[in-house]
């Protein structure tokens, strides 16, 4: 309704032109609809956004220039008229218009009016000047208000979807740390169990009775791994060779409670040094190792490396898949769907995550871009 609320309200009774001006409203909505949703759904996101700024000026200076020269054009096409035809029935419905004048005036007017026109005729300029105050007075009739109704729409599209896209950002910024918060918790929750300290304070008793001299290392370990989760991980990011050590401690407190016949390989590669990641990233994927890879009964196999090229990280997680002492795996992979959901709000274009299992070997194959 733009172009008609802002356009002049002439009360023509020629039927040509009210059908005109019927099919021009038509035409100028249709076109400022199709720019509009083009605009905010495909030209502002792709270019933008991405600040591509000259060809996002050059394409919308192009809709203009098309805004400007095919609404008319196209209006005739429709109606099946010309310029020459509207503009005539637009003289015709002004004079019909105008109140009548004394017969010694109108003879005088015309008097005036035919020397007027032998001057112009006469002279160039004065043509020039007749067929633009002409074509000002059509151009103004057949777009009145409408420049500033695309240039209106133009910025109520980038508004919009500037708004839409700070939305976005918040919300994603609250599920990040509603996913964050869960995480910790989830993962606290499935270390800090009776379970769990049973089977590390037994082994922890275990080595104690016999005097090892891995008892004070096994309780340092524990204890640092109860740090991390509780201090560290309260911030957005963490040195990533502080996630490698909380990931090694606790595949040393695994090791204390497996047999010979678990062999686990951990290898770091690369300057691990000066950069940061978010933190509780690969716990869950070598948690889920240790899950499913470890047999107190066959011979079972765990290979986890690190590895650092410029600004990528690569983390890579080999396990067999041993069969569970009841028979019985519990295949929910939360765990796992809670580590893919983490990458995809944390990292969303700056990750790969491939997951592979052939029913005998399940790997983790993940790369991040981190600073």
């Amino acid at each position: 309704m733009l172009p008609y609320i802002f356009s002049d309200q002439p009360k023509e009774n020629s039927a040509i032109l009210i059908k005109h001006r019927t099919v021009l409203l038509i035409v100028i909505n249709v076109y400022l609809l199709a720019f509009y949703y083009l605009n905010t759904l495909l030209l502002i996101p792709k270019f933008l956004f991405k600040k591509k700024w000259l060809i996002y000026l050059l394409i919308i200076a192009v809709f203009f220039t098309a805004f400007v020269y095919i609404p008319r054009p196209l209006t005739f096409a429709i109606n099946g008229t010309t310029e020459e035809i509207i503009r005539e029935e637009m003289r015709l419905e002004f004079r019909q218009r105008r109140p009548p004048m004394p017969t010694d005036t109108i003879a005088t007017t015309l008097q005036q009016r035919d020397s007027i026109r032998a001057k112009l005729d006469s002279s160039k300029n004065g043509k020039r000047n007749a067929q633009q105050r002409n074509n000002t007075l059509a151009f103004k009739w057949y777009y009145q208000g409408s420049f500033v109704v695309f240039l209106l729409v133009f910025a109520i599209g980038i508004c919009i979807a500037v708004m839409g896209q700070w939305l976005n950002a918040e919300r994603t910024k609250q599920e990040i740390e509603h996913e964050k918060t869960n995480t910790e918790l989830s993962f606290l929750r499935s270390q800090v169990n009776p379970h769990f300290f049973f089977n590390t304070l037994n082994n922890i008793y275990s080595l104690a009775v016999v005097q090892s001299d891995k008892t004070a290392p096994t309780v340092m370990r524990l204890s640092s791994i109860m740090r991390y989760i509780l201090t560290e991980t309260q911030t957005d990011r963490v040195p990533l060779e502080k996630e490698i050590d909380f990931v090694k401690n606790f595949i040393d407190l695994q090791l204390v409670r497996l047999t010979d016949k678990v062999k686990v390989q951990f290898k770091t590669e690369g300057d691990i040094t000066n950069k940061q990641i978010a933190p509780l990233l690969f716990i869950s994927f070598v948690e889920n190792a240790f899950k499913y890879g470890v047999s107190t009964k066959e011979a079972s196999e765990i290979n986890i490396l690190f590895k650092v090229e410029g600004n990528k990280t690569y983390f890579n997680v080999i396990n067999t898949i041993v069969k569970a002492d009841n028979g019985i795996h519990d295949t929910t992979g939360i765990g796992i769907n809670n580590a893919k959901r983490r990458l995809e709000l944390l990292y969303p274009d700056t990750h790969t995550l491939k997951v592979l299992n052939d029913g005998h070997i399940f790997e983790v194959q993940l790369e991040i871009t981190t600073v």
